[in-house]
């Protein structure tokens, strides 16, 4: 019996392989680019090798020691001479990250301490002649101070130490977090916990720092001219009918006064229960939902109202200085919102608003 070898088990002769790379290096130069990058990546390589490119490594250097001359080697684009700007030579109010998330511990009122997820928003002023930042260095400087028990002198601490690093005159520290609060029940004798979406805020402009704290309060509206027709319905007709109430959101920032006692968190939510004590509840039962109906109609309120209520007992505490009431009434009746602004001071005046601002003032439960 004779056995044939398939030509394709035959081993190459040499002229067969100079032949085939002649063939790869036509394709290259009419290939476009296209055709090039679907090459595998064998072809490549013998490609560029031909092309006079170096043959590079595909393998990680696990070994590889960073030494300081490795370091002051490599390139730093953002830190480059001001010729490397795009687009206007025009300073940049800030520039830096959002959203770094890290634990930080808080200080409570009533309870020692809590750790809390808490997201940040680190930005540095920028001048015109300056290419960019180092975004990590904002980072570093942050975690620096993690480990400290949070307040806003660590706070002052971390923007003190990137301002240095970044070389910027002016600075901002946004922290962002959820606080839970123990809440009693209204009647039943339970409680849960409410939390409530937070943010500190540190701002530098003009060699000047302010401290302002942004609370999300979220309560129950009950249209006073609704619950008025819904009684006379009854009144008058005898006809069952129910007033339209809706979840409403208040985002309250006050500015802290310097030098004053603490405002703490839970003294800002207690002034916004003042204010408007119809909070939505965490633990209920039947008696809680009656009561919870009861003080409904006990205080029903127009988005106004809300604002006016809110700004009142801001007025009455010493230890907030400007501040500004943004109220969202999310309809049961209507399909929009009703929405008010108050405001007093001038850090908060601005004659024009965020499109989407009163978007973010919607609270999923």
């Amino acid at each position: 019996m004779n056995v044939h070898i398939s030509d394709l088990e035959q081993q190459p002769t040499e002229a067969e392989a100079a032949e085939a790379l002649e063939l790869l290096r036509r394709f290259m130069r009419g290939a476009s680019s296209e055709d090039a990058a679907g090459l595998v990546p064998e072809l490549k390589e013998i490609a560029g090798a031909e092309a006079g490119y170096p043959v590079l490594s595909r393998e990680y250097p696990e070994g590889l020691k960073v030494d300081a001359a490795y370091k002051a080697a490599l390139p730093d684009l953002q830190n480059g001479p001001s010729s490397l700007i795009r687009g206007a030579h025009e300073q940049i109010q800030h520039v830096g990250i959002s959203n770094f998330r890290l634990p930080i511990r808080y200080h409570t009122r009533d309870n020692g301490d809590l750790t809390l997820e808490t997201s940040v928003t680190g930005t540095v002023s920028l001048d015109a002649d300056k290419k960019g930042i180092n975004m990590s260095r904002i980072m570093r400087s942050f975690y620096k101070h993690a480990e400290k028990t949070f307040s806003f002198e660590v706070i002052e601490a971390a923007l003190d130490d990137y301002k240095a690093d970044l070389e910027s005159f002016d600075a901002r520290i946004q922290m962002r977090l959820s606080y839970p609060v123990k809440v009693p029940s209204l009647r039943s004798g339970l409680s849960g916990y409410q939390y409530y979406d937070i943010a500190l805020e540190l701002v530098e402009k003009g060699g000047v720092r302010r401290k302002v704290v942004h609370l999300d309060f979220v309560y129950s509206s009950t249209c006073p001219c609704s619950l008025e027709l819904s009684e006379h319905a009854r009144m008058t007709r005898g006809q069952l009918a129910t007033p339209h109430s809706q979840r409403s959101v208040a985002r309250v920032s006050v500015e802290l006064r310097p030098e004053q006692e603490c405002l703490w968190f839970e003294d800002l939510i207690e002034l916004c229960r003042a204010a408007v004590p119809t909070e939505t509840q965490v633990m209920v039962k039947r008696e809680d939902e009656q009561a919870f109906a009861e003080l409904n109609a006990a205080n029903p309120i127009f988005v106004e109202d809300a604002a006016r209520l809110f700004c009142e007992q801001l007025q009455k505490d010493w230890r907030v200085g400007d501040f500004r009431v943004i109220a969202s009434h999310q309809e049961s009746l209507h399909s929009h919102d009703a929405v008010s602004i108050l405001t007093q001071g001038p850090l908060f005046e601005q004659d024009s608003l965020d499109p989407r601002l009163f978007s973010t003032l919607f609270h999923v439960g």
